[in-house]
């Protein structure tokens, strides 16, 4: 490896492992095994919505790296704050606990994106002296997000760690009283069920085939079941990203009703033997908890698609959902025949849901191995599509122009298959806005949603497309619904809803959603920076001026012209302007 291959910069690390893991596994390994999982996808979760990137899981342990050291502390917060809540009910004995260390340092980044050097070692070393349950940080780390985090900071002294040659002054960090109740609700609207309120939550699968490796395919029938239910109008229907929060939990199916706010619960498990497959479903009143279906399907591998349908089918008749016009369609249609090719599919979905450069290749393989099997079936171009969209957003591309361009033609390519394919009209009309081309970005948007009313991201995404192409009261309606229909919505869903807002007029409400943005996140620039365009327009000129010097103060390195190029997709570009010299005026270039 050259020595252009390496980067050396300065980062926040976040090492973390499970106290008592042995123990743990030979009291109970697939309990064990199960709760491990569950606790990666909430570490995933938050990694991911504090702006951070997991760079390995390698066994009980986890470690990830943030820009920004306010981020990384923020999701070790949030993370132990939903594992807490998570075991609550797990007898004391069984509960999993993480230790997680944050540092501030030197690491060396290869090109492939895992990174070395004593930022990382210093992290595994605070990591080993944190409590079960608790986060140790660095001198570093809480000099560098003091007042920026809701947290208190307890002086542990220093203390000589393994292999590092200077003593580490170690903090234990406490969640102030508020952060402990977790992030603030979301400004009140009203519930957007549909008139006759059905409503529905699916749960993750439960994994009963006794391999953990087998966890890929139980998910994979769970999104599956989400994406048809997703395409009826007459049900709204809880996005993956909120349902997963509860997987490896044993929720209260009332309880989930009360926190996602639907009428109706899904749960179920999945035994895979071979090429026979034992998939079990109930449907629960979550006011009562009574059941109103259930049913046992043991089937062929290759049938798969069929107990989906008809699981769906079932749904539709408890809750006696009307269909309009083609929707039955458009949901019970088979896209793939071929056992090994559902196989594969499934574990593409797996490795892509991950967010890493590894598994992104990974990902890749097996979307490729699904073209190689089934080329009429258009799943296999549409998940490379995404690996090839996930390369261009995230930077893992020597030309991302080159990867959002390929990413396009796969989705036409699937369109051309299947032209009610939903994801590949989302896909792109992202392209088309890229391209500038904000009347097909909203087309390709708005078709999306209307073949998926119930796709969270898809209508977010239209609302970001609405809001950069000067129809920003139609943004709010659209980001008020994709919020409604993923409770544990991500961070970026809320600067959408507040420069939508801003653009309206509506000022006060755009100044209350950015500050519950910066609670969650209180490094995030863009949020930061609208927040100071909104007190300008206010005549609230000091406040301005105190946000443009934490915008400063946050990213010594911030340039307007970083801000400039991504609102080079906003379609106004007299408003542009006058955005951008507001923002010279308080100080900002």
């Amino acid at each position: 490896m050259s020595g252009s291959d390496l980067k050396q910069r300065l980062a926040a690390i976040l090492a973390a492992d499970v106290a008592g893991y042995s123990r743990l596994m030979a009291a109970d390994e697939r309990a064990t095994v199960s709760a491990l999982n569950a606790a990666r996808s909430v570490f995933r979760t938050q990694i991911d919505a504090h702006q951070g990137r997991v760079i390995d899981m390698a066994g009980d342990s986890v470690l990830a790296v943030f820009d920004t050291a306010a981020g990384a502390v923020s999701a070790a917060l949030a993370v132990q704050r939903k594992l807490g809540v998570s075991s609550s009910a797990v007898p004391e004995d069984r509960r999993m606990r993480f230790r997680i260390g944050v540092h501030l340092g030197d690491v060396i980044e290869k090109a492939d994106g895992t990174v070395y050097g004593d930022g990382v070692n210093i992290a595994a070393r605070l990591e080993g002296v944190a409590e079960p349950g608790g986060i140790a940080v660095s001198e570093s780390i809480r000099t560098a997000v003091k007042g920026k985090v809701g947290a208190s900071f307890a002086d542990r002294g220093e203390q000589k760690v393994k292999n590092i040659a200077e003593p580490v002054r170690v903090y234990q960090v406490r969640a102030d009283s508020a952060a402990e109740s977790g992030p603030a609700a979301a400004p009140r609207e009203p519930v957007l069920t549909p008139p006759d309120g059905r409503s529905i939550a699916v749960l993750p699968f439960q994994n009963m085939s006794g391999d953990p490796e087998q966890e890929y395919f139980s998910d994979g029938i769970t999104e599956d079941i989400i994406t048809d239910l997703s395409k009826l109008s007459g049900l709204l229907v809880i996005a993956r990203n909120s349902t997963f929060t509860y997987k490896g939990r044993a929720a209260d199916v009332r309880q989930v009703g009360r926190e996602l706010g639907v009428s109706h619960v899904l749960e179920g498990s999945v035994r895979r033997t071979g090429d026979r497959v034992r998939i079990t479903a109930q449907l629960i009143d979550s006011g009562t908890g009574h059941h109103l279906w259930a049913e046992r399907y043991d089937r062929r591998l290759e049938d798969i698609f069929a107990v989906q349908d008809e699981i769906t089918r079932e749904i539709v008749a408890a809750l006696d959902v009307r269909l309009l016009r083609g929707e039955q369609a458009t949901v019970w249609r088979r896209l793939l025949r071929r056992p090994e090719a559902l196989d594969a599919y499934y574990r593409g979905l797996d490795s892509l849901n991950r967010i890493t450069r590894e598994a992104n290749v990974q990902a890749a393989h097996c979307f490729e191995q699904v073209i190689r099997l089934e080329p009429d079936s258009p799943m296999g171009y549409l998940g490379t599509a995404w690996t090839h969209l996930s390369e261009s957003r995230y930077g893992w591309s020597d030309s991302a122009p080159k990867s959002l361009q390929q990413a396009a033609e796969l989705a036409r390519k699937a369109l051309e298959i299947d032209e009610q394919c939903a994801d590949a009209h989302a896909l792109l009309g992202y392209y088309h806005l890229l391209s500038l081309d904000h009347d097909r970005a909203i087309a390709a948007g708005e078709r999306s949603v209307a073949l998926a009313p119930n796709h969270a991201d898809n209508v977010a995404n239209l609302g970001c497309f609405y809001s950069v192409s000067g129809r920003p009261g139609e943004a709010i309606i659209a980001m008020r619904r994709a919020m409604r229909l993923c409770p544990a919505y991500p961070t970026w869903y809320l600067q959408i809803l507040a420069f939508a807002q801003y653009l309206c007029g509506e000022l006060e409400e755009a100044e209350k959603v950015l500050r519950l943005a910066l609670e969650r996140e209180p490094a995030f620039t863009d949020c930061r920076l609208l927040l100071a365009m909104v007190h300008q327009a206010r005549g609230r000129a000091d406040d301005a001026r105190q946000e443009a010097r934490e915008v400063l103060r946050i990213e010594p390195g911030f340039r307007l012209a970083q801000s400039e190029t991504r609102m080079a997709i906003v379609k106004d570009r007299e408003m542009v302007a006058r955005y951008l010299d507001m923002a010279r005026q308080l100080g900002l270039e």
